[in-house]
């Protein structure tokens, strides 16, 4: 299961459990009427016992057991009209029962789609009126649009959360796919390409006249072969956690080594790792930031640059930690619109952990990565 289908069931169990909370006072309400009404001299009147077992069976039967129907005007229109006749007749016959009218309130907003609810609302609203008789009195008009428009402003406002919630979990899964297009791109991406390029070079070792260089071929189709198998186990370890490999046993400075190494036994150019000041634990995911960053430096400089030397600097500072990637190779003008993923993935992850990003460059003249995030 990925980690989007992860979030969503997230959402559902909070979804559930409110749907869960809205019955539970629906029929929390029917318990304490019934509570009252037992309290009263004569006890509760069979006729209100009836209403009330009516009003419990048929919510049951119609709204908690069908919660796949809930927010359709048909049937759950019909529904809600049989409870609020029902309701009428409860408290007709025992006034005790005025409470259930606030578990009934919410159902409106629960079963009906907008902007059917607040009609569902103002109706419960109009039977309440009713059943206390209060559509007699003078000036019942006022009291009855204040009552309305209460309801209906509770409503709206539930609604306006509702919809805001549903655009954060939109964004959720924006951030979420951008996220993943990141990790896919820093691992599966650049392994593929490590591989394709170990490949080409022995293919080159074979020419198509004279005797193969096996030695080369051999070396080639190792590394290949090396570069696969860390790809996959990073693979597997992205969609496990999508915490890169390196990290899970090592520290920031060992695992940039680590990775210096291999990628200069891969493409046969120099690299060399430099830690200025005291390693020190980082928060949150700054780590992984400065060690996608320095693959995704190395890995340019493999496949654009033609560099002949890479040099990767991590600095300790008080405040914060940088991290410098600078290789000799032919360079390329920064601000020339370019179609590659790489530059735009590496300035969203430092966004995303307070730092930033500058690329200094400029044809013939090398280029250099600066990444700076704040340590406190």
């Amino acid at each position: 299961m990925g980690v989007t289908e992860r979030g969503s069931d997230r959402v559902n169990v909070w979804e559930a459990r409110w749907l869960r909370a809205f019955h539970l006072l629906y029929y929390a309400c029917l318990a304490l009427g019934l509570i009252l009404s037992a309290g009263e001299r004569e006890g509760p009147a069979p006729v209100s016992l009836v209403a009330l077992a009516l009003l419990a069976g048929w919510h049951w039967l119609f709204v908690v057991r069908e919660p796949r129907l809930l927010g359709r005007l048909h049937p759950m229109a019909l529904h809600l009209a049989v409870l609020c006749a029902l309701y009428v007749a409860l408290v007709l016959a025992d006034r005790s029962y005025d409470v259930v009218i606030f578990g009934l309130m919410p159902q409106a907003y629960l079963m009906l789609p907008t902007p059917w609810s607040y009609a569902g609302a103002v109706a419960v609203i109009g039977c309440t009126f009713a059943a206390r008789g209060y559509l007699d009195d003078p000036g019942v008009g006022w009291q009855l649009a204040g009552s309305c428009g209460l309801v209906v402003a509770i409503g709206m406002f539930v609604t306006y959360v509702s919809r805001q919630s549903a655009q954060n979990k939109t964004v959720g899964v924006l951030e979420e796919r951008a996220r993943l297009a990141r990790e896919i791109h820093d691992t599966i991406a650049q392994g593929l390409s490590g591989v394709i390029t170990q490949l080409e070079a022995a293919e080159q070792a074979m020419p198509e006249q004279g005797r193969p260089d096996l030695p080369a071929v051999r070396r080639r189709l190792a590394l290949a072969k090396e570069l696969a198998r860390d790809n996959l186990r990073e693979a597997r370890r992205s969609v496990d956690a999508l915490r890169p490999g390196p990290l899970e046993d090592a520290r920031l400075d060992a695992a940039l080594a680590e990775v210096a190494g291999r990628w200069s036994r891969t493409s046969g150019v120099s690299a060399t790792v430099t830690v200025e000041g005291t390693p020190r634990p980082l928060p949150g995911e700054a780590g992984t930031v400065l060690l996608r960053a320095a693959q995704e430096g190395l890995s340019n400089a493999a496949k654009h640059a033609r560099a002949g030397r890479v040099a990767i600097t991590l600095t300790y500072m008080d405040d914060e930690v940088t991290l410098d990637v600078f290789d000799d190779g032919i360079g390329f003008d920064p601000g020339a619109r370019g179609s590659g993923y790489g530059l735009a993935a590496m300035r969203e992850r430092a966004r995303g952990v307070g730092g930033t990003l500058t690329v200094e460059s400029a044809p013939g003249e090398g280029t250099a990565l600066c990444l700076r995030i704040p340590s406190n």
